[in-house]
């Protein structure tokens, strides 16, 4: 399978958003469980060098964050509630960590594909602050979309392919279990 940069086509009826919220593995967890979410991709965005390797990204000096691209159904769900999900089930406040792991390729991100998502973005963004859900303010990077680095073939449905692993137990199902209690009329299956 090719690992080119996707610069987020798709079909017209069809929307792309782009995000970083710490370990890809998670964020594609969260996502693919939504209705309407047609395809997620685990890769790398945000960085200075085309087609990253996961141990390049991982010694922080690429730029890329492991990072997300949700492939949906604007008629079934909209950018701003995919944005909402996204703040629910990570931790947006924490800068360039999320959990045990740190470093600038674990940074909340949110990496734009037009005018009309970064207005989204920075709308959702003032919201999430102004309703004190988290103690501490937000630290999203809010960044236009560049480029899509497409992760190794092993990264992709990582917890759908590794549920009894240990990380899998351990930290991502804890946010499947989350997106479920908040959002089960979102989800597939219900």
């Amino acid at each position: 399978m090719s690992r080119e940069g996707s610069q987020g086509s798709s079909p017209s009826s069809r929307e792309v958003a782009t995000l970083a919220g710490g370990c890809f593995w998670c964020v594609e967890a969260v996502f693919n469980e939504l209705r309407g979410v047609e395809k997620v991709e685990s890769g790398y965005s945000g960085g200075k060098i085309a087609n990253p390797s996961y141990q390049q990204v991982c010694t922080g000096s690429t730029g890329h964050a492991e990072a997300v691209q949700v492939t949906f159904d604007p008629g079934e769900i909209s950018f701003r509630d995919i944005l909402q999900i996204f703040f629910t089930t990570h931790d947006p406040t924490t800068l360039n960590r999320q959990g045990a792991d740190t470093g600038t390729q674990y940074r909340s991100a949110i990496f734009y594909h037009d005018d009309v998502q970064r207005s989204a973005a920075e709308q959702v963004i003032k919201e999430v602050n102004g309703s004190k859900v988290w103690k501490r303010p937000l630290v999203t990077e809010l960044s236009p979309f560049k480029a899509f680095y497409k992760a190794e073939d092993y990264h992709q449905s990582y917890f759908e392919n590794n549920r009894d692993a240990g990380y899998c137990q351990v930290v991502i199902e804890p946010k499947i279990v989350k997106l479920r209690e908040h959002y089960r009329d979102r989800l597939k299956k219900v």
